[in-house]
């Protein structure tokens, strides 16, 4: 459903030609359906309001700032716009947009309520099929207040176009709270292991996949063990076994390992647009049998044929994560990060920070189309870097020198069009999304 524009009509007169002058200052929706102008337009200026200690690379003076933000925002990368929710009231919501590069507002979705209440913002992601970019909001609830049974719940998904806020809702009844990811060209919802059902961002046709039909490739035993759904792609879904994966009807992983490695040990840790990260054994014999004993071999795979485009050997942890840190690509797609791995993509080189005893001393948050990963030592982890955990480094990956910065210095969680995104917390707990541009060189 396509919202209206409401357009202000032209009058003459000093006074309101010089509020209409105001109100342009302001900024509002652009032309289009879903550009309905904010009640309370974005605060935006070539200087933000906040000047959070940052690298050196990225221009305090310049940028924009939001507040009251939702924990969550999605990027289109293509056309650098980001989408967040604000809440209208408190059982309904709404998705903004705003451009990356200028700061200044773009489409406003129209207000919708969650299946159920909750104090609880609804989840964000971004989606792109043939092309195209979507933004998905989704939330997980019961049908009406007196839902007694599982075919009572669903999940809430509504799609809208990136470029002009066109959307469509999408119900999907579901037992219980599902996973919802948009790696692929398609929305994928999952219960964690082989209930799933995909969802087409373009039509908004929902295809339910009945386990009968996910297939396991011969000869691979593991194939059959704690099978799950992890992804979609544009040659099917992508599985995953204890260990193995695979795409019905295109690969399998033992079909695909990496040179020296053992081709029945393969195991997807992180999926992003186009990639797939996945850990494996080195193979028995000569040299190779002291590595399997000592070491993993992390690879980076095409996530719809297979191929292992990079790798690195890493000390097997001392004791193996409950998860593993999700991959970050950068934004041109040519590097990507994983906690202490770095791979360039296009040189086809790649690096494990580590200490000797195989600890790790890294751990990577985002990367740059200019090769510069950002990250922190000692931190718990990705979340913890970000929010000012562990000791903030910069890393240019050609020559793989981690740089201190000041302990205080805040890390970009994304970038995007040549800026990036900040966040921080005020003393209202309201949070607030900085976008600053990468200084010229």
């Amino acid at each position: 459903m396509r919202q209206r524009v409401v357009r202000l009509a032209l009058v003459a007169g000093v006074t309101v030609l010089a509020l209409l002058l105001l109100l342009s200052m302001c900024g509002g929706g652009e032309g289009g359906a879903g550009g309905d102008k904010p009640r309370k337009p974005v605060r935006h200026s070539a200087a933000p309001l906040t000047r959070l200690t940052v690298p050196s690379a990225y221009d305090t003076r310049q940028g924009w700032e939001i507040s009251n933000a939702s924990p969550e925002y999605a990027i289109a990368q293509d056309s650098g716009r980001i989408g967040y929710l604000e809440r209208v009231q408190d059982d309904s919501f709404r998705l903004r947009t705003l451009d990356a590069a200028t700061g200044r507002p773009g489409w406003t979705g129209l207000p919708w309520h969650p299946p159920a209440t909750t104090d609880q913002f609804p989840r964000l992601l971004s989606v792109t099929k043939d092309g195209h970019e979507y933004f998905v909001t989704w939330s997980f609830g019961k049908a009406g207040e007196d839902a007694l049974t599982t075919a009572d719940t669903f999940v809430a998904l509504d799609v809208y176009d990136a470029a002009d806020g066109a959307r469509q809702r999408i119900e999907v009844p579901w037992p219980a709270a599902p996973t919802v990811s948009g790696t692929g060209p398609g929305i994928l919802i999952s219960d964690g292991r082989t209930r799933t059902a995909v969802v087409d961002p373009v039509s908004g046709q929902v295809t339910q996949v009945p386990e009968s039909a996910l297939g396991h490739p011969k000869g691979c035993p593991g194939c059959r063990r704690l099978t799950e759904v992890r992804a979609v792609t544009a040659k099917g879904l992508l599985l995953s076994g204890d260990p193995g994966f695979w795409v019905r009807g295109g690969y399998s992983s033992r079909d695909v390992a990496p040179a020296r490695t053992d081709p029945a040990s393969g195991v997807p840790t992180s999926i992003t647009p186009g990639y797939v990260l996945a850990k494996w054994q080195p193979a028995k014999g000569g040299r190779n049998g002291q590595d399997a004993a000592a070491y993993d071999i992390w690879a980076v795979h095409d996530v719809t044929t297979g191929k292992p485009l990079v790798q690195a050997r890493c000390h097997k942890p001392a004791i193996e994560p409950g998860e593993y840190p999700q991959a970050v690509l950068a934004p041109g797609g040519g590097y990507l990060v994983a906690g202490n791995l770095a791979f360039d993509l296009e040189q086809g080189t790649a690096h494990c920070f580590e200490q000797s005893d195989g600890s790790k001393p890294l751990t990577l948050t985002t990367v740059t189309d200019s090769g510069t990963a950002y990250g922190a030592t000692s931190a718990l982890g990705v979340a913890d870097a970000l929010d000012g955990g562990g000791d903030p480094i910069e890393l240019d990956l050609s020559t793989a020198v981690p740089r201190a910065l000041s302990p205080n210095v805040r890390l970009p969680a994304a970038e995007t069009a040549g800026v990036g995104i900040f966040s921080w917390t005020d003393a209202k707990d309201r949070l607030h999304l900085i976008g600053y541009p990468r200084r010229e060189q």
